[in-house]
């Protein structure tokens, strides 16, 4: 099929790719000219494991281009994909769907035939009535289906999410629009993968409704985390002893300094919002939103009253920025909050991260960037473990101690176990340990 990508974000690059992947004939188009350029030059903008083979496997095929003008793009394609931003707006919490609205424009004026229209991006409840309104007020004639199908991607593991989903979700009220969905992703139902049809407003707030779901378990265990220091109880093995009943599930039971990442933080702010508008507030929600925002604070704290309790002057060393591993990706993560937190308590920062530094730069000021683990924690009074990249689950702690101002662990993520951290003589510090 003949597919046309409007943005070449996370969700429309990796979405592209895959789909020329699977067979489809790819175009990604981008307002962006200096990210065009580097896409055609093979420079892939952001950091996500496997996806640089798989773009220049798709381009060497010709099954997959790049453009920043799309009109040609547009008139040939049989499905037209929306995966532009959708930020939360500035004042209100709402989420900006001008770039969505934008692009419906644009589109109505140089569809041909009949062609779906497909939502990708993050958008609330009605958005897809907007588009399709949108789109016939600026070509009355033309002939399309505007189809709802969010993305479920995981973030360091999203081309394994996308070819080997949970669900797919298809929001879809028009017959012609079913049959060219389900023949797109027909490679997927070879493997019985389930997709699962939906009316699109229904579609629009899954997407929505399992965020804010997985948002509430995470804080869910960092606050049973809280219980545990106080009241001498292991939060891991509580973790594995509910994770083990059915109905809970072990995922998304590990507690740390809060979740952060391009979704949850907006989607849960926007289904907030939404929820208001139409009379109906998730109260657990708005409090998973609340207490979420409070838990990055309270880590600073946390590594304060760790250290000894006046921090000025100290050194202290961050391992990891990124909000998760595996991924470049700074948004919302929790050592924005953190690191200016120690900072106006007094605390000199060094950090390290494996792929997020360059973007930290541009996002924190007054840190000592380090090129390695060994280099940042030198001299330090405090490591602390923010995101749990594989490379800081094996440590030199001997060499680590031997270069540190004083031996001193704080680990937000639990990937060490306190009694052989101690054992190397290290001071250690957990989350929801006794």
């Amino acid at each position: 099929m003949r597919v046309t990508m409007i943005g070449t974000g996370y969700v429309g690059l990796v979405s592209g790719a895959c789909f020329a992947d699977f067979g489809h004939t790819v175009v990604c188009v981008d307002k962006d000219p200096s990210k065009i350029e580097r896409l055609n030059r093979g420079e892939i903008p952001i950091f996500e494991p496997g996806l640089e083979q798989l773009v220049a496997d798709n381009v060497k095929a010709g099954r997959l281009s790049f453009a920043v003008d799309g009109s040609e793009a547009i008139r040939n394609a049989e499905i037209i994909f929306i995966a532009v931003g959708t930020p939360t707006r500035r004042g209100d919490g709402h989420a900006d769907l001008s770039y969505v609205y934008a692009a419906a424009e644009e589109i109505a004026g140089l569809i041909q035939d009949f062609t779906v229209i497909v939502t990708k991006s993050t958008v609330p409840v009605g958005t897809g009535d907007e588009v399709e309104a949108i789109m016939k007020k600026a070509n009355p004639n033309a002939q399309f289906a505007v189809v709802s199908n969010p993305e479920f991607l995981r973030e360091g593991a999203a081309i394994e999410d996308f070819k080997r989903p949970d669900r797919v979700v298809i929001g879809v009220e028009d017959e012609r629009a079913k049959a060219a969905m389900a023949e797109l992703y027909r490679p997927l139902s070879l493997n019985e993968f389930p997709v699962v049809y939906t009316s699109r407003r229904t579609s629009e707030l899954i997407k929505y409704a399992g965020n804010g779901f997985l948002a509430m378990k995470i804080t869910f265990i960092n606050e049973m985390a809280d219980l545990c220091e106080k009241v001498g109880a292991d939060v891991q093995q509580v973790a594995k002893g509910i994770g083990l009943d059915g109905r809970i599930g072990s995922k998304f039971l590990n507690p740390g300094p809060g979740y952060g990442g391009s979704c949850f933080p907006k989607d849960t702010i926007a289904l907030v919002r939404t929820a208001q508008h139409y009379g109906a507030p998730v109260r657990l929600i708005e409090t998973t939103v609340e207490v979420n925002d409070a838990r990055k604070l309270a880590m600073a704290e946390k590594i304060r009253a760790a250290i000894g309790g006046d921090i000025a002057g100290k050194t202290v060393a961050i391992l990891g920025l990124t909000f998760k591993p595996n991924t470049d990706d700074m948004r919302d993560s929790p050592s924005l909050a953190i690191i200016p937190a120690l900072q106006a308590m007094g605390a000199k920062v060094t950090a390290f991260d494996p792929e997020g530094m360059k973007e930290a730069g541009h996002l924190l000021s007054d840190v000592t960037f380090a090129t390695g683990p060994y280099e940042a924690a030198a001299g330090a009074d405090a490591v602390v473990i923010l995101t749990e990249w594989d490379q800081f689950r094996a440590l030199d702690l001997p060499r680590l101690k031997d270069l540190m101002a004083r031996p001193l662990m704080i680990d937000l993520r639990n990937v060490y176990r306190s009694q052989e951290v101690r054992a190397d003589g290290f001071d250690y510090v957990g989350v929801g340990k006794p």
